[in-house]
């Protein structure tokens, strides 16, 4: 492990130092440009540039040559540490540094700055001066010269902020060496073809339309259809593990989210207040509203289930109660934040809530861990690539949080004491719990070794507190239980965008939209591939029967361009001996079954999810 720590942080050094050099070269070309931040981010780093004329891609291949040019000079790094108004002065014509300049000093955070400078001694010339506070290597040397690379522009509001300037953001890669360069970008290649948006219109599963809204994807028929098979498949599991179904609208009164805490706790995640005391003619019209209702669009279902527990007296002996519901939620993101199924601002939460005695809380948990760990394997994510993370409060800043200190330091310590008797490979990450409690997020490693952040399992004991949730316990007396909320898939669209590049598209038979695409050699055997369709039907064995207008071949290919399981030809030769001449996906040969024997196998093949 301290090996590892070490060659990150000669990896991260060599990377920061990049992209000082990379703000060095532009400033020799362009001296009037403004320079914004440079930080290292995970396989590179990216500077942040204000140009008074636009730069394009075809400059950086010569400002790659450049960068390799000063690295190998020998440059070398050193810090300082400065006052606020050396700071000042120094970066004076620099408006985007004083404003970081101002910001430590409202925080009295020290102010130290990176000069990058050739010689030594009285032939030291310092030929760039950044705010920074590290760490660099020592000698540009140090950086191998075939191991990084510059990759592309794009745009970028400074801070992320909407409302501010736009600049414009040079990335770079960064590796110890060409080969593990090459191998990452070889690794791009092909992420960019298993890319979910490319896929999901190549394959037709959904499309997201700006005048519907960003966002808010619209799914295709194919795309239904696998969402429906994941659905079936999480409610007869949900079934089979004692878990009950509960159904909550889209919308809920102001009231309930002030007491949840959302209102106060989750606000920047929430849209603004419907007005539900008049309707939209009464609005345009600027009529006056008898009275005044506020509504919100939900980002979370967990104050409904906690009213339909509050419906009813609960006894100790009724729990735990696991209840379950795929309910979609809205929640605030950034226009330029959106991409694809991954990040959208209504998305469907296969979500549950299991409402426990406290003696019931470390079973609970482990229950959920398995469940997890069920559902990865069950579409294909081997355990292996799974990465837990305890997410804790930040105890510097406890304001960002609902509840008291007890109720943290027990929710936590049950947390992990659970992990790690499941033997979980966590990691615990300090700030990154739910206000109302800490939780575990399990992130799955893709074929390309990223990862996706789907499941999550978190503890909270501040609802039923907020909500003066009880059971009467075995004394006769009003106790409060506690709350687990839980995703598995975390959401539809995120795990199926997840499922398409995960496969690039090539479902195995079970989770394939079509399963089977029949093509008769010409019109003359359609009513032979229509009887074949019937018979795949009536199995279950969804399928597609197309209109024999154009050459066989073309058809064929067209099938095996939208990765088809199986493509079945039929002629004279196969309906005469009621057979079916089968294409499997990924093999060149071919072969030909007897219909009820290739029905009957396809049948075994998909009860067995395979």
């Amino acid at each position: 492990m301290q090996k590892r720590n070490e060659e990150e942080l000669i990896i991260h050094k060599v990377r920061h130092s990049l992209s000082h050099l990379l703000a060095t070269a532009i400033l020799e070309k362009r001296p009037n440009t403004l320079l914004g931040i440079g930080p290292v981010i995970e396989h590179g780093f990216y500077y942040d540039f204000d140009f008074s004329s636009p730069i394009s891609e075809t400059e950086l291949e010569a400002l790659e040559k450049r960068v390799r040019e000063l690295a190998q000079e020998g440059l070398s790094f050193s810090k300082k540490s400065i006052t606020y108004p050396q700071a000042k002065k120094l970066f004076a014509k620099n408006r985007y540094k004083l404003e970081l300049i101002e910001e430590l000093k409202k925080k009295k955070s020290p102010i130290s700055i990176y000069e990058t400078a050739r010689g030594t001694g009285k032939k030291r010339e310092v030929v760039f001066v950044d705010l920074c506070s590290g760490p660099h290597v020592k000698n540009t040397k140090e950086i191998p010269a075939d191991g990084f690379a510059l990759t592309h522009l794009a745009g970028a509001y400074w801070r992320g902020d909407e409302k501010n300037k736009m600049l414009t953001r040079i990335y770079g890669l960064s590796f110890k060496g060409k080969k593990e360069l090459n191998e990452y970008r070889e690794m791009l290649k092909e992420a960019e073809k298993r890319d979910h948006r490319k896929l999901g219109k190549e394959l037709d599963l959904f499309h997201i339309d700006e005048t519907v809204g960003l966002g808010l994807p619209l799914w295709h028929p194919k795309g239904a259809i696998l969402w429906r098979v994941i659905e079936d498949f999480w409610y007869e599991e949900h079934i089979k593990n004692g878990y009950e179904l509960v159904r909550t609208p889209h919308i809920g009164n102001r009231a309930l989210w002030e007491i949840s805490g959302h209102w106060g706790f989750y606000n920047k995640s929430m849209y603004p207040p419907i007005e539900v005391g008049q309707t939209l003619e009464e609005r345009q019209k600027q009529e006056k509203a008898d009275h005044s209702e506020e509504y919100l669009l939900k980002p979370m279902n967990c104050p409904f289930h906690v009213q339909i527990y509050k419906n009813s007296i609960r006894s100790y002996r009724d729990l735990a109660y696991r209840w379950a519901e795929c309910g979609t939620v809205y929640r605030f993101e950034k226009k330029g934040e959106l991409s694809g199924l991954t990040r959208v601002r209504g998305f469907t939460q296969d979500d549950a809530h299991i409402i426990c005695r406290k003696d019931q809380v470390e079973d609970e948990l482990k229950k959920v861990i398995d469940f997890i760990l069920f559902i990865y394997h069950s579409f294909g994510f081997s355990t292996d690539t799974v990465k837990v993370y305890l997410s804790l409060r930040d105890p510097k800043n406890k304001k960002k949080y609902a509840g008291n200190d007890e109720g943290w330091k027990f929710t936590e310590n049950i947390l992990r004491k659970v992990a790690k008797e499941k033997k979980l490979d966590f990691k615990e990450e300090i700030g990154e719990a739910a206000f109302y409690g800490p939780k575990l997020d399990f992130k799955v490693k893709d074929a390309l070794g990223r990862e996706w952040q789907c499941s999550t399992l978190q503890f909270d004991f501040n609802l039923p507190a907020r909500f003066d949730m009880s059971f009467v316990n075995d004394k006769g007396k009003n106790e409060q239980p506690f709350m687990l909320h839980r995703a598995l898939f975390g959401s539809y669209e995120r795990f199926i965008g997840l499922l398409i590049e995960h496969y690039a598209g090539a479902f195995p038979v079970w989770l394939s939209p079509i399963q089977v695409s029949i093509l008769p050699v010409s019109e003359k055997f359609m009513s032979y591939a229509e009887k074949v369709k019937k018979n795949l039907t009536e199995r279950g064995i969804r399928t597609s029967l197309g209109e024999a207008n154009e050459t066989l071949g073309k058809r064929i290919r067209e099938n095996e361009l939208m990765k088809m399981p199986y493509i079945l030809v039929v002629g004279e030769k196969e309906e005469s001996s009621e057979t079916v001449n089968v294409r499997t996906r990924g093999r060149k040969d071919t072969e030909t079954k007897a219909l009820r024997e290739f029905s009957e196998e396809l049948f075994e093949k998909i009860r067995e999810k395979k």
